[in-house]
C-alpha cells in the first residue's frame, strides 16, 4: 500500500461510508438520493442533453480538423495492441454486461410497458422501441467515453502528465492548484463516479446471472445466491486485474468478444432472420433522420413523456458520464501510438455499430415473440427476459448457457478494467499500480454491489450515479477547454 496517495484514502473513506449507509439505512439512503435526483431531473435535464450533443459534435470536429493527424505519443510510437485486441478491450470496458442485460429488456419495455411517444403495443411503438435503444447505446455514449479518453491520452503520452483527471486541467488552473487540494478532490470525484457506475452494473450483472441460473436450473433467486455469484466473480476479476492488461484483461476481452459474436450469429440464424434484417435497416434510417430531434427532446408540455425522458435518456446520459473517467482512462491506457482521427473513429463508430447489431438481433427476436402472441416477454423480470426469449427458439438451452458465460466474462472484464483504473487514479497515475491497491478497489466495488442487492434494488445506486455525474459533467467541460488550449499551443510548436 506504499503507492497509495491521499486520493486513495479519501475515496476509500467515502466508499466505506456509502456502503455502511446503504447496508444499515437503505430506506434513508434511497429517500435522500431520490429527492436530490428529482431536483437534478427537474432543473438540469436540459444541461445533460446539451452537454452530450456538444461533446459529440466536438469529437467530430476534432476527427476532421487539422489536429486529427496528430499522434497520441511520440512520432515513432506504435500501437501496443492489435486493432482487434484494442477494440475488444475498449468495447468490453465501455459496454460490458450492460449490453447483454438491456438488449432484450429495453426494447420490450419501450414497446409494451412504457413507450416514449406512442401507445404501447402499436406498430409505431415497436419501431420506436428499437430506434430509442439505438439512440441510448449509440455514438452519444461513445462520444462521452471518447473525449475523456482522448484528453487523458493526449496529456499522458504527448505531455508526460500523470494519468489523472486533475492533470488535464493544468493549462487552465496551473500546477499549484492541480497538485493541491482542488486537484485531489477532482480525482476523488472521478474515483467515486467510477465506483458508483461500476457497482450499479455489477448489481445488474449479478442479478441477471442469478436470474439465468434460476430460469434454467430452478435455483432460488435469493440474496445468498446472488452473493455467491458476486464472490466468485470478484475472485475472477481480481485475478484478471492482478495479471495485468497485457495478459488477463486482453485475453478475457478477446475470448468474450468471440463468444458474444458466436451467440449473436446463432440467434440471428435460429431467430426471425428476415425481420431482424428489415428492422435493423429501417431503424438505422429513422435513427439517422431523427438524430437531432431525439438528442434534444425534452417534451416540456407533456409530463408523461418528460418522465420517460428522465427515467431513460437522462439516466443513460448520467450513466455514461459517471463511467467516463473509468472507461476514458482505460481506453487512454491502451491507445498509445494511434492518431487522434484513428482513435476517435475507432471509439465512436465501430462500437456503436456493434451495439446496433446486438440490439437488432436480441431486441427483434424478443419483440416478434410478444407481437405475435407467442410469449409475453414483457411479463418477465428484467433479469430473466433474455432467457425467456432464448427458450422460445431452437438451441434455447444451449444459447442460454452460453449467455451466462458471456455475462460472467463481461462482468469480469468490466470490473477488472475498473479495478485497474481505480488503481491508477489513486496512485498518482501509475500505469501499473500495485496489486494490493487493485485488490482493495475490487473488494470495495463488490461490497457496494452486494449492499445494493441486499437493500432490495438498484434505485439508491442509480440515484447516486445521477448525482455523481453532475459535477463530473462540469469537469468534462473544463477538460475540453484545457485540451484545446494545450493542443493549439503544441500544434503551433510541433505541427501534426
Amino acid at each position: 500500500m506504499r503507492q497509495a496517495t491521499q486520493v486513495f484514502w479519501y475515496a476509500l473513506a467515502i466508499s466505506v461510508i456509502v456502503a455502511i449507509w446503504g447496508a444499515f439505512a437503505p430506506e434513508n439512503l434511497n429517500s435522500f438520493t431520490t429527492n436530490l435526483t428529482n431536483l437534478i431531473y427537474r432543473d438540469f435535464g436540459w444541461f445533460y442533453l446539451l452537454l452530450v450533443i456538444a461533446i459529440l459534435l466536438f469529437c467530430v470536429f476534432l476527427m476532421f480538423s487539422r489536429y486529427g493527424r496528430m499522434k497520441l505519443g511520440k512520432k515513432d510510437d506504435e500501437p501496443e495492441f492489435s486493432n482487434a485486441s484494442w477494440f475488444a478491450m475498449l468495447f468490453s470496458a465501455g459496454m460490458g454486461m450492460g449490453l447483454v442485460f438491456w438488449t432484450t429488456a429495453e426494447p420490450i419495455s419501450h414497446a409494451f410497458i412504457s413507450s416514449p411517444i406512442h401507445e404501447e403495443g402499436t406498430d409505431e411503438a415497436i419501431k420506436d422501441a428499437l430506434k430509442y435503444s439505438f439512440f441510448h447505446w449509440g455514438i452519444h455514449a461513445w462520444a462521452v467515453y471518447g473525449i475523456v479518453g482522448l484528453i487523458l491520452a493526449y496529456f499522458k503520452f504527448n505531455r508526460g502528465a500523470p494519468g489523472l483527471i486533475s492533470a488535464t486541467l493544468t493549462p487552465l488552473f496551473g500546477e499549484k492548484l492541480m497538485n493541491g487540494a482542488l486537484g485531489k478532490w477532482i480525482d476523488v470525484l472521478a474515483v467515486f463516479a467510477t465506483i458508483v457506475g461500476v457497482a450499479a452494473t455489477l448489481g445488474f450483472g449479478s442479478a441477471q446471472i442469478t436470474g439465468g441460473l434460476s430460469f434454467l436450473f430452478d435455483l432460488p433467486g435469493s440474496f445468498w445466491i446472488q452473493l455467491v455469484v458476486l464472490i466468485i466473480s470478484t475472485g475472477l476479476f481480481i485475478w484478471s486485474a492482478w495479471s495485468g492488461i497485457g495478459r488477463g484483461i486482453k485475453y478475457l476481452s478477446n475470448i468474450n468478444m468471440g463468444l458474444a459474436v458466436v451467440l449473436l450469429v446463432l440467434l440471428f440464424i435460429v431467430g426471425p432472420t428476415m425481420a431482424i434484417l428489415n428492422m435493423f435497416t429501417h431503424t438505422l434510417g429513422t435513427y439517422i433522420s431523427d438524430f437531432f430531434q431525439m438528442s434534444l427532446r425534452m417534451a416540456p408540455l407533456n409530463e408523461d413523456n418528460r418522465n420517460w425522458i428522465n427515467s431513460w435518456t437522462i439516466f443513460y446520459w448520467a450513466w455514461w458520464i459517471s463511467w467516463a473517467p473509468f472507461v476514458g482512462i482505460f481506453i487512454a491506457r491502451i491507445s498509445k501510438g494511434r492518431t487522434i482521427r484513428e482513435f476517435l473513429f475507432g471509439v465512436l463508430f465501430l462500437p456503436a455499430l456493434v451495439c446496433f447489431i446486438f440490439f437488432a438481433v436480441f431486441g427483434v427476436s424478443a419483440l416478434r415473440l410478444e407481437q405475435l402472441g407467442i410469449s409475453a416477454i414483457s411479463e418477465f423480470s428484467l433479469e430473466t427476459s433474455t432467457f425467456g426469449v432464448l427458450a422460445e427458439y431452437p438451441l434455447g438451452t444451449f444459447l442460454s448457457i452460453m449467455t451466462i458465460f458471456v455475462i460472467v466474462i463481461f462482468f469480469v472484464t468490466s470490473a477488472d478494467s475498473a479495478t485497474f483504473v481505480l488503481g491508477m487514479l489513486t496512485t498518482n497515475g501509475l500505469l501499473n499500480p500495485a496489486n494490493s491497491i487493485k485488490i482493495v478497489w475490487g473488494l470495495i466495488q463488490s461490497t457496494i454491489a452486494a449492499v445494493v442487492v441486499y437493500s432490495g434494488g438498484t434505485q439508491g445506486i442509480q440515484n447516486m450515479l445521477i448525482i455523481a455525474a453532475l459535477p463530473f459533467a462540469i469537469v468534462i467541460i473544463l477538460m475540453g477547454i484545457s485540451f484545446m488550449r494545450g493542443i493549439k499551443r503544441d500544434y503551433r510548436k510541433f505541427g501534426a
